[in-house]
């Protein structure tokens, strides 16, 4: 089911079909690095990914994170949308493309996207973002969608901390 559109996306629910994708995703060495292993090592273990991630989270707030397609072939780039965690006051955005799609403005287009449909479409008044401090690449993306760095924490359970970054109250 497609959510969102841009010029050269489109960002849709993700579904179980997704699996394989979703494998070589959340495997890749920057997802590992930045976001965490999430212990996703086979096809079983993507589609209970799928399932108890994006799609109980559509079922719970009505939002979740969306498969990020090219429109001109339809390629699987990443994904990209909104995760409600108990950690923290505010929705956040959360985003991770394949690197072989860095650098093209895809990021900054489906963050974009999603913003306007948070605060537009849902009526989220504030938006989060967290980052690793050492990710540039995400934080130039967040500074460029007008978000602000807020403090540095810890999620519950964490090693490090990480950077929280807010939309304009």
């Amino acid at each position: 089911m497609k959510v969102l559109e841009t010029e050269r996306l489109i960002l849709r629910r993700v579904t179980r079909e997704d699996a394989p994708f979703i494998l070589v995703l959340v495997n890749e060495p920057a997802w590992l690095r930045f976001i965490g292993d999430r212990g996703v090592k086979t096809l079983e273990d993507a589609w209970g990914y799928v399932t108890n991630g994006p799609l109980a989270s559509y079922e719970r707030h009505g939002f979740g994170l969306y498969l990020v397609e090219r429109k001109s072939d339809g390629a699987p780039l990443g994904m990209c949308g909104l995760l409600k965690r108990d950690s923290l006051e505010h929705v956040d955005i959360g985003y991770a493309l394949l690197p072989a799609y860095w650098g093209q403005g895809y990021a900054q287009e489906a963050v974009s996207a999603t913003l306007a449909y948070a605060l537009k479409d849902l009526g989220l008044k504030r938006i989060a973002a967290i980052v690793s401090k050492d990710n540039a690449s995400s934080i130039k993306v967040l500074e460029r969608m007008g978000l602000r760095f807020e403090k540095y924490f810890r999620l519950p359970g964490a090693a490090e901390e990480i950077s929280l970054y807010l939309t304009p109250a």
